[in-house]
């Protein structure tokens, strides 16, 4: 069953293009209401921490080195089922291929450096909303 809550970070790739607003208002625009979100910078325990399922992969290295190299924001959207709208909202993760108008393709420069992550499932957006904030800081 679909829920209406997903969680997502805007990278540190695009904090540092000067992206957060209009990615933001991108995400309001596509109806969805933000019931949490912080700019926070991760360390390089929590970005390890929460990326752990990829520890096996060649790219977690950089991929950690990535996500620590400057602030992100994370953000707890609730809108009917979020994780599908929301992945649809966002677009394919290279941004080469995702379709006009998506946050990736109006924002992401590469594969690696693609502006936005969305939960790929209920329970993913459950447990990734639960890593960033605590049940006090969200409604």
């Amino acid at each position: 069953m679909a829920t209406n809550r997903t969680f997502t970070m805007i990278k540190p790739d695009a904090v540092a293009n000067g992206h957060t607003g209009a990615i933001l208002n991108d995400i309001i625009a596509g109806g969805f209401k933000i019931v949490a979100m912080k700019y926070i910078q991760l360390s390089e325990t929590n970005a390890g921490n929460f990326y752990a399922v990829h520890k096996e992969r060649p790219f977690y290295g950089e991929l950690v080195n990535f996500m620590t190299s400057g602030p992100i924001v994370a953000a707890i959207l609730e809108k009917e089922n979020a994780v599908e709208a929301f992945r649809t909202l966002i677009g394919a993760t290279d941004p080469a291929k995702a379709d006009e108008g998506t946050i990736r393709n109006k924002y992401a420069k590469s594969i690696e450096a693609n502006a936005i992550h969305g939960s790929d499932s209920d329970e993913n957006a459950e447990i990734e909303g639960n890593f960033f904030f605590s049940q006090f800081e969200r409604f």
